[in-house]
C-alpha cells in the first residue's frame, strides 16, 4: 500500500513539475491561471488533468479543440514516479528518500528546461546548492566541508573548460548554467558523486553527439544542452555511484 501511496504521489506531483518545466522558463506564475491548453487556451477541467490517466482518457488529445497533447506530459509524470519508487526501494522512507526526492526532483525540471530553452534556471540551481548544504548538516554520509569540496570540484573542471574554450574558440562552448548546475549536484553527491556525474554526462553527449553528426548531418558546431545530460547522470551518481566507482577501482586491483 506505501508503494502504490508513492507512485501516485509521484505521479502527481510529476504533473507540477510539468507545470515548472513549462511556466518557469517563461517567467509566469507557478499557481495562477490554471493549467489551460497551449493551443486554444481553454482551462483544463479537473477530470482532464489526472496524472498519466487523463492522456489515454483524452487519446492525447485537448477536449475542447483536438489540438495533440505533448508526449512530454505523462512521460513527466511516469518518469517522476518511477524515480521516486527507486529511491525509496534503496532508501526506504527517511529523511534521506525525501532529501533524495527534491534534488531529483530538481533533476528532472533542470533536464526538460535545458532541453527546451538550453537554460538552466538560477531559481533552481542556486537555492538547490543552498538547501543541499543545510542538508549536510543532517546527514552521516556528507559533512558540510565535503559539500563544499563537491561543489566546487564539479563547478570548477566545469568552469575550466568554459574558459579555455572560450580562449581557444572565443565563444561560448557552454553555458555558466552548467557551471551552477554542478554547484547544485556536488554539494549533494560529494566529489566522487559530481566528477562520477561529469564523466557519465560526457560519455552521453559524446555518444548522442556523434549520432546527430552521422545520422542527421549535423556538423561539429551543432550545440547539445548539456543539463539534460547532466540530470540523468547525476541521478544514477545518486543511486549506484558508489558501487560504479568500487567496481572500477576494482580493476586496477587485479
Amino acid at each position: 500500500m506505501e508503494k502504490i501511496i508513492l507512485i501516485l504521489f509521484g505521479l502527481s506531483w510529476g504533473s507540477f513539475l510539468n507545470v515548472v518545466i513549462y511556466r518557469l522558463p517563461r517567467h509566469q506564475s507557478l499557481i495562477r491561471p490554471a493549467s489551460a491548453c497551449p493551443a486554444c487556451g481553454q482551462p483544463i477541467k479537473p477530470y482532464d488533468n489526472i496524472p498519466l490517466l487523463s492522456f489515454f482518457i483524452l487519446k492525447g488529445k485537448c477536449r475542447s479543440c483536438g489540438a495533440a497533447i505533448s508526449w512530454r506530459y505523462p512521460f513527466v509524470e511516469a518518469l517522476t514516479a518511477a524515480s521516486f519508487y527507486l529511491l525509496y526501494v534503496n532508501f526506504g522512507f527517511s529523511l534521506h528518500f525525501l532529501a533524495a526526492a527534491l534534488f531529483t526532483s530538481g533533476l528532472i525540471t533542470l533536464g526538460f528546461i535545458d532541453f527546451d530553452h538550453q537554460l538552466l534556471p538560477d531559481e533552481i540551481t542556486l537555492p538547490g546548492f543552498a538547501l543541499a548544504l543545510v542538508y549536510t548538516f543532517f546527514r552521516p554520509d556528507l559533512n558540510f566541508g565535503q559539500g563544499i569540496l563537491g561543489a566546487l570540484s564539479g563547478a570548477s573542471l566545469l568552469l575550466l573548460v568554459y574558459a579555455l574554450y572560450y580562449l581557444l574558440r572565443k565563444k561560448e562552448g557552454l553555458g555558466l548554467g552548467d557551471v551552477t548546475m554542478m554547484l547544485f549536484v556536488g554539494a549533494f553527491l560529494g566529489w566522487r558523486g559530481a566528477f562520477l556525474t561529469l564523466v557519465l554526462a560526457s560519455f552521453g553527449g559524446a555518444l548522442v553527439g556523434i549520432f546527430f553528426i552521422i545520422a542527421r548531418k549535423k556538423d561539429m558546431q551543432y550545440a547539445l544542452p548539456f543539463g539534460t545530460f547532466l540530470a540523468p547522470a547525476a541521478y544514477i551518481a545518486l543511486l549506484w555511484g558508489e558501487k560504479i566507482i568500487k567496481a572500477y577501482l576494482q580493476l586496477f586491483q587485479r
